[in-house]
């Protein structure tokens, strides 16, 4: 005993002379770097001190000089709009406030007159520092960007439809010129763009406009990570509409391109050649969530132009939001930028357009509150699938009478569960009871399910919309926030979402209470962790779809409260059950299918049970 002290008391003492050593040796170590580093820095603060003074203002000069020079070089005839000064010139009609600059005679932003960003500022798409939308002119043995130049503007006569026309010149003294001619139109969205060039056998290469595109697209939802996982690249190629999720970057190149489009959530920017792209190639990059901006996107583009002196090229841009019914009123395929459904459920777009969206939209036409009007479209889905549910409430019912038969069975076969399969297959095809009637519901509620969740992502007019405590229906709502993140639930808690999954969770237990006992802990348990995983999935999900579920759950438990109280008459189900047993009866194929394979299952597992005992 003695000895085992004294081996304590030395591993205690080698420990606290390992901690001391340890501890000694970093705090040398630290005074050794911190010496050094004030070394270092002794060192730059006299070689510094050593070095001759450079006027910074002189360096500026000298580099601005340069870049004028490069300027004007690169301009070669046009070197009259190589140097000058930015200035802006505003349009704006009922929808629309469109921003143009003098430099590079380009649309520089449009802010939307009808709706808000997250922060309450008006939308504006474009505007941002490396925005650009021009293409190059070949000036003698160099070329120069449009964007680099400055025009003269002029405001032209109106239109006899009271569109309002701005364009755009610059000259040369050789006779070259570049018009660009932007014309503005009441009530909409899309502004035309026209090209003209005066020379455009010297100005071009091959008749070939090399066009360049980059957009700033800026945050415009609360939620960034999720207004990015519903951003894209959207276009019409060869008259097929695709896309290529934004999230994580694209790098896509394209050919006989009809319109191109930066698609976000809600909004988009596109441009709409009245020629063909031959080739476009487009890049996003995905930004830091700190400068509040999705991602920074640049296309390069080629148009082929009639191969003449003078010629021109036609444009359309499109800058508002992405509202089905405006977008199909263009008559181009761009309502395919309103994700209705997509990839695997590309079907539901169907549901959506021919089902979900005329009734979205009967009743928002006279209710002026889209949580009650998502309250009747809940009532209306469950009015048309009402005939395949209440066979599924029977069945339920019925099972629920053999509940205690059932029960029996599967105490007198025990441990034997193929021969029970068989007896209870037997009872319930005698009742005409399913045990998988409770699954047509379920499996009619998948594509449901999506066609709403592609409908509120991508429905415009419930953006900003409030019920009860949800301030933005298109947004997941928030009663609390929570001082950390959990890992795939976020750091928000949703009360839509609770509601919905404390409603999937009763229903849970109702349809456990209906069903024979389980011995499988898989099925046993499942129905009881499906609403917990709903909770990780439903948190950051707009409060529309959320809202939707927990109607449809509350609407569900009250049919089966009702149905089986006041509908279904248990007693008389028990005495149609047992006189349909004593009516002879075919088996269907199926049946005959499945005993015969319930049977060949269980005589295989006698054999091996017998081989055993035989050696």
């Amino acid at each position: 005993m003695k000895t085992d002290k004294n081996t304590i008391i030395g591993f205690v003492l080698l420990f606290v002379l390992f901690a001391l050593y340890f501890w000694y040796n970093n705090s040398q170590e630290a005074k050794y770097t911190a010496e050094q580093k004030r070394i270092q820095d002794s060192t730059a603060q006299a070689n510094a001190a050593r070095q001759p003074k450079i006027d910074t203002l002189q360096q500026k000069a000298d580099s601005a000089r340069r870049d004028s020079a490069d300027r004007l070089a690169a301009a070669g005839g046009f070197q009259a709009a190589a140097i000058g000064t930015e200035d802006t010139t505003v349009i704006e009609n009922e929808l629309i406030k469109a921003v143009f600059t003098n430099k590079g005679g380009m649309l520089k932003q449009v802010e939307l007159k009808h709706f808000k960003s997250w922060d309450s500022s008006q939308v504006v798409l474009g505007g941002g520092r490396n925005d650009k939308l021009g293409y190059s002119v070949n000036t003698g043995d160099r070329s120069v960007h449009t964007t680099d130049l400055f025009f003269r503007d002029s405001l032209l006569p109106a239109a006899p439809d009271g569109s309002q026309v701005l364009a755009y010149t610059i000259t040369s003294p050789d006779g070259k010129s570049i018009r660009h001619i932007y014309t503005i139109r009441p009530r909409d969205y899309m502004i035309d763009w026209q090209v003209e060039l005066n020379g455009a056998d010297r100005l071009l290469t091959q008749s070939q406009l090399n066009m360049e595109w980059r957009v700033d697209m800026k945050q415009h939802q609360k939620d960034t990570k999720y207004e990015r996982e519903q951003s894209n690249l959207s276009y019409m190629e060869e008259g097929s509409y695709d896309f290529v999720r934004a999230k994580g970057g694209v790098d896509e190149t394209l050919e006989k391109v009809d319109w191109l489009t930066y698609k976000q959530q809600f909004f988009n920017t596109t441009v709409i050649p009245k020629l063909k792209f031959e080739t476009a190639k487009s890049v996003l990059t995905e930004e830091a969530d700190s400068v509040r901006r999705l991602f920074s996107a640049t296309s390069n583009m080629t148009v082929k132009v009639p191969a003449s002196a003078t010629s021109s090229a036609g444009f359309q841009l499109y800058y508002g939001p992405n509202d089905y019914k405006i977008l199909k009123g263009y008559d181009n395929g761009m309502m395919n930028i309103v994700d209705l459904g997509s990839g695997i459920f590309s079907f539901v777009k169907y549901i959506n357009r021919w089902i979900i969206m005329p009734v979205f939209n009967f009743f928002a036409s006279f209710i002026s509150n889209f949580g009650w009007v998502i309250a009747l479209l809940t009532l209306f889905i469950r009015l048309i699938t009402s005939p395949l549910t209440y066979k599924s409430y029977l069945s339920g019912a019925k099972i629920k009478v053999l509940r205690p038969e059932l029960d029996e069975l599967k105490a007198k076969f025990g441990e034997d569960k193929q021969g029970f399969a068989m007896a209870q297959m037997k009872i319930m095809n005698e009742a005409g009871a399913s045990p998988l009637g409770g699954c047509l519901p379920a499996l009619l509620q998948i594509p449901i399910f999506f066609s709403l969740y592609a409908f509120f992502n991508a429905n415009l007019a419930l953006r900003g919309k409030s019920f009860l405590w949800a301030d933005d229906l298109s947004q997941y709502d928030v009663i609390a926030w929570l001082p950390f993140e959990i890992q795939f639930y976020g750091e928000h808690v949703s009360l839509f979402t609770l509601t919905a999954v404390v409603t999937s969770f009763l229903i849970s237990i109702y349809n456990m209470s209906m069903t024979p006992t389980q011995d499988n802990p898989v099925l046993k348990y499942m129905p009881y962790i499906f609403p917990v995983v709903l909770l990780f999935i439903f948190n950051s999900l707009p409060s529309a779809l959320t809202w939707y579920y927990t109607v449809s759950n509350v609407i569900t438990l009250g049919l089966q409260f009702v149905i089986q109280r006041y509908i279904i008459d248990h007693d008389k189900i028990l005495a149609q059950i047992e006189k349909k047993r004593k009516t002879p009866k075919k088996k269907s194929k199926w049946s005959e299918r499945y005993e015969q394979m319930m049977e060949q299952q269980k005589k295989m597992q006698d054999m091996k049970q017998k081989g055993p005992n035989r050696r």
